[in-house]
């Protein structure tokens, strides 16, 4: 049995204009131990999966199929039960740090406060706990006395872990956990995760747009775009030989730090618009392989002789379009013709 388990999960935000469908049956699991990358462009529903997790999502939103932790169905919990769930069974990291803190508490009275609003704990042994996890995220205890505005970015971001890591939760839900750092700040914070996942075996699952984070940190990755997963498999076979169209423009966008100097390309046009209905895969107006049927019926989640699961017409044909897509011609030819 999976840690998480998500099946078939559908959230659609009510509008003016009629209902978002921000997430559109999506499917995948993170196992016990493992951690696990959830990436697409800004707008593609990452952030509303970790709120439908944690059942933060606005009351504009209705969700429907299953999360289940641990073989609980986190969507059906009593809120009794849920809350005893969250922050001891999964610990969020926000998008913003920055944000997260209460500027007029010092921080080591937060983490407290948490843990004692959880465990039946003096404040000492609270505050040695607070000590240890400072500690463990690389900041000196002293510094539990100070307010937010006394710490930097970096710091702040890692007083954060320091605060989801408080009760010894199993699954931490990493939400851009870099946002707003230098590469070199962004740098230690992703090794001091690394460093807690492998000291205390702590499940991961990464929300970010950064196809870099992934592939340093995570062992399964899934791809997200419109909605929907386009594309499922392990770290290596992901990167080694992708599967989709979009998982291939992506990495065609980002900077490799292996072979030779390439020219970066970004993909095309822009996401749907996710209130309008849509008859094909959603990526087929930006996608420069489509044909008439991807604009027509939505693929089709298929397995690979990889592995790998995606969601498109041309898995047979993946090799050739590998090739075609390694070109910069192929991008933007394709966004030449959208003009």
């Amino acid at each position: 049995m999976a840690l998480l388990e998500i099946s078939n999960l559908q959230v659609r935000y009510k509008t003016k204009r009629g209902q978002v469908r921000a997430v559109d049956g999506i499917s995948f699991q993170v196992e016990e131990g493992q951690n696990v990358g959830l990436i697409g462009e800004s707008g593609c529903g990452k952030t509303t999966v970790v709120k439908s997790v944690l059942r933060l999502l606005p009351r504009t939103a209705e969700n429907e199929g299953i999360v289940s932790f641990e073989g609980r169905d986190l969507l059906t919990l009593e809120r009794s039960e849920l809350d005893k769930i969250r922050w001891k069974g999964i610990a969020l990291v926000p998008q913003s740090a920055m944000n997260a803190l209460n500027p007029v508490i010092r921080i080591g009275d937060q983490i407290v406060e948490a843990i004692q609003a959880h465990e039946p704990t003096t404040r000492k042994s609270a505050r040695e706990r607070a000590a240890e996890l400072f500690e463990l995220v690389g900041l000196d205890e002293q510094r539990l006395n100070e307010h937010p505005h006394q710490f930097s970015g970096g710091m702040k971001q890692r007083a954060v872990i320091a605060m989801a890591l408080a009760l010894d939760p199993k699954l931490v839900i990493a939400d851009e956990p870099t946002t707003g750092l230098d590469v070199l700040v962004q740098d230690q914070i992703l090794r001091q995760i690394e460093e807690i996942h492998r000291r205390l075996n702590v499940s991961v699952l990464f929300v970010t747009h950064d196809i870099g984070i992934v592939a340093e940190t995570c062992q399964r990755i899934a791809v997200m775009y419109a909605g929907k997963i386009a594309e499922y498999a392990d770290a290596r076979p992901l990167f080694e030989r992708p599967y989709h169209p979009y998982t291939l423009g992506l990495m065609k966008a980002y900077p490799s730090v292996r072979g030779s100097k390439r020219e970066l390309v970004s993909i095309p046009g822009s996401p749907p618009d996710l209130v309008v209905r849509f008859s094909g895969c959603g990526f087929a107006p930006r996608c420069p392989f489509a044909r008439d049927i991807c604009h027509q019926e939505a693929p089709e989640m298929v397995e690979t002789e990889s592995g790998n699961w995606a969601a498109c017409h041309r898995v047979g044909d993946m090799d050739q379009l590998r090739k075609e897509a390694g070109k910069a011609v192929t991008w933007t030819q394709m966004a030449a013709n959208q003009l």
